[in-house]
């Protein structure tokens, strides 16, 4: 094994966490910063809370929103292509294609 490669360890590095929650451990670091521990995550404490940091739960509600839109925008442009009554024959066509010339 090579020698001098590995970080020095603390044995009593000072754990914060986000909810005013410190305690002692070991690491490689004198002082961590942490959002959730023992006493504030939902699986400990029984309740449900998000813990979102970066957004991602409002972007995914947005996306949500954006996807019904669009299927409502899909759905509504079908439902007119069914209303548009085809022409029966190719003289009824070319009597359309007179009528929005002429418009």
């Amino acid at each position: 094994m090579k020698a001098n490669i590995h970080p020095k360890v603390y044995d009593s590095a000072k754990v914060i966490c986000s909810c005013g929650n410190t305690f002692t451990t070991s690491a490689t670091a004198q002082e961590l910063h942490i959002e959730v521990c023992n006493r504030c995550h939902p699986f400990f404490t029984g309740e449900m809370k998000f813990v979102d940091t970066l957004g991602r739960v409002e972007k995914f509600q947005q996306k949500q929103k954006k996807a019904k839109e669009i299927k409502a925008k899909k759905v509504e442009s079908v439902e007119q292509r069914k209303k548009q009554k085809r022409p029966d024959s190719l003289k009824d066509m070319f009597e359309l294609v007179k009528k929005q010339a002429s418009s």
